[in-house]
């Protein structure tokens, strides 16, 4: 599927960037300005289908999402750099996009949600209760009043919600929670960082397992899942030595 992506500078260094579910392209502009202050880049990043202005699917699963990520975005991007459903979205299509280095911001590897007994079955048969996990897995307030989120990033995160296609919802989360990433070694130089929330997303096990298998393991203390929306500067930081052409 042809997606709607969104092009920002004009520098060498070439980045695509990834988003979660039920965000867009726009929840990566505070991400950008503070990334575009430090290196000369090129920044690339589409909406994925059912998101912000791309069009709506008859299909939702996340190797869907990977096939498009390979139609619309660069080959050979110097980084590519996935939060969320972004991340396990894009280590599904890493082995074809074969950037310089993948970075995954909290990523969807392995969600807390129940797949298998009595309890699973009840949980997957009321779409309201996968909706609630939407919610507290995106954190947008789960932790803290409203005004310790900037106005600017709450006010993105409103607009790119009214664009999604809240469908998917259930599909998407079944999808990961029943067919989670595995262990494995690195297609590309790979860096995961993790916030305080990222158990939700990616247990402290397979993270060690990660770590153990080649990959590059970061945490940002005092962070929340959406960090690169509302601490871009901090994500910028954390990832800064990463931002180098091949």
């Amino acid at each position: 599927m042809r997606l709607s992506t969104h092009t920002r500078g004009e520098g060498s260094l070439r980045i695509g960037l990834v988003h979660g579910l039920g965000a867009d392209a726009t929840t990566w502009e505070p991400f950008v300005d503070a990334l575009l202050e430090r290196v000369d880049a090129t920044v690339v990043a589409p909406d994925l289908r059912g998101h912000g202005t791309s069009d709506r699917a008859d299909r939702y699963d996340v190797d869907a999402f990977a096939d498009d990520l390979i139609e619309n975005l660069p080959a050979d991007l110097d980084v590519v750099i996935g939060h969320s459903l972004g991340g396990a979205v894009l280590v599904r299509a890493v082995d074809r996009l074969r950037p310089g280095r993948a970075v995954y911001l909290d990523p969807g590897f392995q969600l807390a949600l129940p797949t298998s007994g009595f309890g699973a079955k009840l949980f997957w048969a009321v779409p309201t209760l996968s909706l609630g996990v939407a919610a507290m897995l995106t954190a947008r307030g789960e932790r803290g009043d409203a005004h310790e989120t900037p106005q600017r990033a709450l006010q993105l995160g409103i607009d790119a919600q009214r664009r999604f296609d809240r469908s998917m919802t259930t599909a998407v989360f079944k999808d990961i929670a029943f067919h989670p990433t595995v262990a494995a070694a690195p297609v590309v130089p790979s860096t995961v960082v993790l916030t305080d929330q990222s158990a939700a997303v990616l247990p402290d096990a397979l993270a060690t397992e990660l770590a153990a298998l080649g990959w590059d393991l970061r945490r940002i203390a005092g962070s929340r899942h959406d960090v690169q929306l509302q601490q871009p500067e901090r994500a910028v930081e954390s990832i800064a030595d990463l931002l180098v052409p091949r």
